[in-house]
């Protein structure tokens, strides 16, 4: 595609929950080994990408503390031109931030993945999931499962996925007002390393924990007052690192029930599971 106007608008770039997190290991360059459930939900970024000349990668828009040097989109751009070679264009990449930074629900990794499914067809490719999703690995671990597209049991650093049917729910998010780096919750001396490690067919509604939690909460204090009151009402977790935490709900009215019991000031999302992401069929 070679016209300086060809576009693609309004792409979603979904949120992701996991519905447990169980860090069974660590490997010898330090990263940590996972099992975990990871399920997207209906709250999304949205990510327009506009055509550029090739060799011409910019960000339209700001995106407060992170700059474009460090932007995943621009990276993921780039990292797919090189990868296809003259076969590239360039991109502007708009992104209409939604979801909350350093909120555990994987906001960097999901446009990341978006970026690639779009340029993808944009720039008329042709390259599979797999072949996007290895290059998305080198952007961070969770990339893949949003280029793959479904809800699945996930192992190694998060990128070896087996798809998992995850039952229909909707999920009260609670948005504690901190942002919580990861690396800060990986690195904490009181983070449980050895849980024992859990088989797919192990998974049912309610099943495991999130180890990071209790490091998290014991340094955020927002986070951990966010559980306990949610925990009043619903079997609450934290998701990914921090520092969102949310509960699974039958259906939005049993949801909403509980919003309404929350202090007024707090940031909270209902949210309805996805089955799979908006962009699988890409």
């Amino acid at each position: 595609m070679n016209s300086a106007d060809a576009q693609l608008s309004g792409l979603l770039a979904p949120a992701k929950l996991n519905l447990f997190l169980h860090v069974v290991g660590r490997r010898a360059d330090g990263y940590h080994l996972l099992e975990t459930v990871f399920t997207f939900i209906d709250w999304c970024d949205h990510i327009d990408l506009a055509w550029r000349p090739p060799g011409v990668f910019e960000r339209l828009g700001e995106l407060p503390g992170v700059p474009p040097e460090q932007d995943l989109c621009l990276r993921a751009a780039r990292l797919l031109a090189r990868h296809v070679g003259a076969r590239a264009a360039g991109v502007a990449v708009t992104v209409h931030k939604v979801l909350p930074m350093g909120g555990g629900l994987g906001g960097g990794s999901s446009d990341a993945a978006t970026v690639l499914l779009g340029l993808n067809r944009l720039w008329r490719l042709g390259c599979s999931h797999d072949e996007l999703a290895a290059l998305g690995l080198s952007l961070g671990a969770d990339v893949p499962v949003f280029v793959h597209g479904e809800s699945a049991f996930a192992t190694g650093v998060g990128e070896q996925l087996q798809a998992i049917a995850v039952p229909p729910a909707w999920y009260l998010v609670v948005v504690p007002p901190v942002q919580v780096p990861t690396a800060v919750a990986f690195a904490a001396a009181d983070l449980t390393r050895d849980t024992p490690p859990v088989k797919m067919a192990d998974f049912s509604t309610g099943f495991g924990h999130n180890d990071l939690e209790s490091a998290v909460a014991a340094r955020y204090p927002e986070v951990r007052e966010a559980l306990q009151v949610l925990r009043q009402h619903a079997d609450a977790r934290m998701t990914g690192s921090g520092c969102c935490v949310f509960a699974a709900f039958p259906d939005a009215a049993a949801a909403r029930a509980v919003q309404q019991a929350l202090p007024a000031h707090w940031q909270s999302r209902i949210a309805r599971g996805l089955q799979e992401h908006p962009l699988k069929s890409w």
